[in-house]
């Protein structure tokens, strides 16, 4: 499945139809895995009780923990010789989030990110630079593969050696760059002690992590390219959910593909257009891993106007999160997965604060934690080597890298209340 352009302006009762359909063919789906055989048959829905839109609301949420419980196979609605790939999220308790694809899956979300690119101006002659991880996270290949689709010339840099990325977009004519927007404007400050000009790039596609108009302004300045935002979750396939249009007022669900609810996350109920809650999705075109109101824990809301691009309503640029996820350097970290990592390390307590700051517009988590004298001798060479193992078994949990300091038993605030672990101190995302 590419993308049929057609489908990106339908008339309201057009699209709500082909909405209607895909969802009923998703349900259908959806009865091929045991959480939603019971899920659903404990609500009594059947496929004859969803007559309208509407009727979705009376569907239970899916919930993120409902798919750290099914690991690492338990949402896969098609047998395991269809499955031709797989990707991961990161977990709470040290096992990820498994997300599996069809090739009509990988057809499907390649022609979503095609759509997302061409619908800013990118073509065929474009030369396309990935700066993203290619590993588990969906936002390397995701991409690549929409690129390819269009006929783009990609070149594959994934991260670091920011000298070598600089080099690669002068030497290869780069036009076109995907990155996180914390990495963007590091490229751009190493650019700029380098002497080097990046006269070729004219557009910049960010994502993976918050940012704001000023963080937009700065990189449009320093690296000379239009940028935009794109959403996506490797639940959903992963980037290519919604993407900003030329005009960059709101991102643009594509709504053939995604059925879009805004909630207040306390209650569950809907909220109206225009005000902010949480984005709980349906995806209608999945094949492997059919998901039914999905709950992001990402806050956004529906604007209540249209778009001169006439493609339907958008969503405004998230703001914050529903719950207690930090996204740090486009990857998701629960303080719930640092505390299964330190309580698996005899040496240290269960007291830990977690500190998250922004040097050289990189994200920098610095973690604390109390040693515990019972299990530690107190030498230095010993210490040491504690720090070593604590700094590497965050690494190996989070696939990231963390400073770690170890302190004085007591030395830590406790909570007579809901513990406070984690203080944020970036500032202007």
């Amino acid at each position: 499945m590419f993308w049929d352009k057609k489908t990106e302006t339908l008339k309201p009762t057009e699209l709500k139809e082909l909405q209607l359909k895909r969802l009923k063919k998703t349900l259908n789906q959806a009865q091929n895995v045991g959480f939603y055989q019971n899920l659903l048959a404990g609500a009594g829905i059947k496929q004859a009780s969803i007559k309208t839109l509407d009727d979705i609301q009376k569907i239970p949420f899916t919930k993120k923990q409902d798919l750290r419980n099914g690991y690492p196979f338990g949402f896969f609605a098609v047998p395991m010789k269809e499955i031709v790939r797989i990707h991961t999220t990161s977990g709470t308790t040290g096992k990820p989030t498994v997300v599996g694809y069809t090739r009509n899956d990988l057809d499907t979300w390649s022609g979503l990110i095609a759509r997302n690119m061409t619908m800013v101006g990118i073509t065929k002659d474009d030369v396309f630079q990935n700066m993203v991880n290619y590993g588990m996270f969906t936002g390397g290949l995701g991409f690549h593969y929409g690129a390819e689709k269009i006929g783009m010339t990609v070149i594959p840099s994934a991260t670091g050696n920011t000298k070598r990325q600089i080099e690669m977009i002068q030497d290869f004519g780069v036009t076109t760059i995907h990155c996180t927007p914390s990495y963007a404007m590091h490229l751009s400050e190493v650019a700029e002690e380098m002497g080097a000009g990046l006269d070729t790039l004219k557009t910049g596609l960010f994502g993976a992590e918050p940012w704001s108009e000023s963080t937009r302004k700065t990189l449009e300045e320093k690296l000379g390219v239009t940028a935009y935002d794109s959403y996506g979750l490797s639940e959903l396939f992963g980037p290519g959910v919604a993407f900003e249009c030329p005009e960059r007022d709101g991102l643009h669900i594509w709504h053939d593909s995604y059925l879009v609810e805004i909630i207040d996350p306390r209650t569950g109920e809907p909220v109206a257009d225009g005000e902010r809650g949480e984005l709980v999705v349906t995806p209608l075109v999945k094949e492997a891993m059919p998901l039914l109101r999905y709950r992001t824990g990402d806050v956004t809301m529906l604007m209540e106007d249209g778009c001169l691009c006439r493609r339907g309503k958008k969503i405004a640029r998230i703001t914050g999160r529903s719950d207690d996820m930090l996204v740090i350097r486009g990857i998701n970290v629960f303080p719930s997965q640092i505390e299964h990592v330190l309580l698996g390390i005899p040496e240290v307590g269960n007291q830990f604060m977690v500190f998250i700051d922004r040097i050289n517009h990189l994200d920098e988590m610095t973690v604390d934690v109390e040693i515990n004298r019972e299990h530690f001798s107190g030498e230095l060479s010993d210490l040491a080597r504690l720090q070593k193992k604590v700094v590497k078994q965050l690494r190996d949990a989070l696939e990231l890298r963390t400073t770690v300091k170890l302190v004085e038993p007591g030395s830590l605030p406790r909570f007579e209340g809901k513990a406070k672990r984690v203080i944020d101190r970036r500032e202007g995302l």
